[in-house]
């Protein structure tokens, strides 16, 4: 039984990526260029009510969810496999989305960076040896490396595909969470259980996946878990961003908004299945890691040397260009990068053929199979 993409995943990645690139190109507009009348409505519109790059990922933070847990092969070393099978499947994109960025940095903004934080961002592990990230968007990589680690070990351990093992996780996580936010008044607490709330966003998303197609578990399960889930994150993040309303665009309103629609979101696209591909976007999905390492780097350079003006047509110009920069640059990257790597991961394995990690059913699943 091999593996078979499914158009309704790509579709939400390809949703997120969008969501994260039309938000970094509105912060561009309303941060660096005044905006007159427009500026209340574009700052409030992606700051106020909703950070659509916290959506986005987030979005990706359960799609990983739907998907991680289920790609340990059935092969004589599966920890061993599944760990190389990551590997390429990062590593490589991310060190030529540094090469693009220290390029891009020097020749357009002359800044350098000291090589001790390069070395430590090669790693990947920055945050744990308490370097800062190079750019503040590989924050998420930490949590997708976390997530990782968890389910070695719950896999190791025989817990991964148990029955209830992601149900009680997400519970433990929210009440957990929502007693430290409303009991500890600690930032540096907030921000661990902030990375609790990402990663119970990604045990939801199995969550899911085990109600909608494995048939393990019910809609009961995934209601209960969700209302939990929104108000650890509502809870939260009115305490970690309550009140700090300025030019970061991080507000508690519009980061708890985006935990509370990715999910809702992400439970309306597992629910009908493939009715709900698209498949441009699907095409977007396919690419959408390498979207993400390089359309910041994609928008410094439009930025640079195509900004057009001010006004709702220059600024649209300007978005419509950075997406398209970063779609093209980023098939580059997929196709001459991620691609190749991939195989050759591939071909490291215990066991080369690939794992039946979607069920073929997903194919023809409905809304309450």
């Amino acid at each position: 039984m091999m593996h078979r993409r499914l158009a309704f995943i790509d579709t939400l990645r390809g949703i997120a990526v969008l969501s994260v690139v039309v938000q970094h190109a509105l912060e561009v507009i309303v941060r660096e260029h005044p905006t007159g009348a427009y500026q209340a409505i574009f700052h409030d519109a992606i700051g106020y009510y909703m950070n659509f790059g916290r959506f986005g990922v987030v979005l990706f933070f359960f799609v990983s969810g739907f998907v991680i847990p289920f790609s340990f092969p059935a092969s004589s070393s599966p920890v061993n496999d599944f760990s190389i099978s990551r590997f390429f499947r990062l590593y490589p994109a991310y060190w030529a989305s540094i090469a693009l960025g220290l390029v891009t940095m020097q020749a357009l903004e002359s800044r350098t960076y000291p090589l001790p934080q390069i070395a430590a961002n090669l790693t990947m592990l920055q945050s744990f040896l308490e370097v800062p990230h190079l750019w503040d968007f590989y924050w998420t990589l930490t949590i997708e490396l976390l997530f990782y680690a968890v389910c070695i070990g719950l896999f190791m351990a025989g817990l991964l595909n148990r029955r209830l093992t992601a149900v009680a996780i997400v519970i433990a996580t929210a009440l957990a969470g929502i007693a430290v936010a409303m009991l500890v008044e600690n930032r540096a607490a907030w921000v661990v259980m902030e990375a609790g709330l990402n990663l119970s966003a990604m045990f939801l998303g199995k969550v899911i996946r085990d109600t909608v197609i494995g048939g393990t578990l019910r809609w009961r399960h995934v209601v209960g878990c969700t209302a939990l889930y929104a108000l650890f994150a509502i809870t939260l993040c009115n305490r970690r961003y309550g009140g700090v309303y300025d030019g970061n665009f991080f507000y508690s309103y519009s980061i708890g908004g985006a935990y509370v629609c990715a999910a809702l979101v992400f439970i309306l696209f597992a629910a009908f299945g493939e009715r709900m591909a698209w498949r441009p976007i699907a095409f977007v999905g396919v690419i959408s890691y390498s979207v993400y390492l390089m359309s910041p780097f994609a928008m410094v350079w439009v930025h640079h040397y195509a900004w057009l003006g001010d006004g709702p047509l220059p600024w649209l110009a300007f978005v419509t260009t950075v997406v398209a920069l970063s779609i093209f640059v980023s098939w580059l990257s997929y196709s001459f990068v991620e691609k190749p790597w991939i195989s050759f991961g591939r071909k490291l394995r215990s066991d080369t053929r690939t794992p039946a990690a979607l069920a073929p059913a997903l194919g023809r699943q409905g809304a309450v199979q």
